[in-house]
């Protein structure tokens, strides 16, 4: 996987004038069937989350209220992504070093996954996670 597989998915938006509504329907707009999803929030300011890759996950970031930013690195190359609009997501596949940063006060991550919760699926370690890039 490559950076250039990390793309940002547009939610349809229904607008109205008492609220708008936005939604995900699997078969519509995701690369795969959701089977985990998890939310994070009251991040404490100048924290991040992540700082992880998963070797064989695929999720979905969106910023469901207020802003972070979403640093993508595939081993040769770093991209930020700034979430702030809860109408779209960011598509990470597996093999993508992720990290979570500069979260605005009361902002909330939603993140929907291919698989349920492994703990053997995480990569923790940025010298490990490019150690099975290179295959060594």
């Amino acid at each position: 996987m490559s950076l250039s597989d990390v793309r940002l998915i547009d939610f349809p938006k229904i607008l109205d004038e008492r609220g708008n509504l936005s939604f995900i329907q699997n078969i519509d707009q995701l690369p795969f069937v959701v089977k985990r999803v998890y939310w994070i929030y009251d991040v404490p300011g100048g924290e991040q989350r992540g700082g992880h890759a998963y070797k064989s996950l695929h999720e979905i970031i969106i910023a469901l209220s207020g802003s972070f930013d979403v640093i993508v690195n595939d081993g040769t190359g770093e991209k930020k992504i700034t979430l702030n609009r809860s109408y779209y997501g960011v598509y990470i596949p597996k093999m993508i070093w992720r990290r979570l940063e500069n979260f605005s006060t009361n902002s909330l991550a939603f993140i929907a996954a291919d698989q349920p919760y492994d703990a053997g699926d995480y990569i923790r370690d940025y010298q490990d996670f490019q150690q099975l890039l290179s295959g060594s």
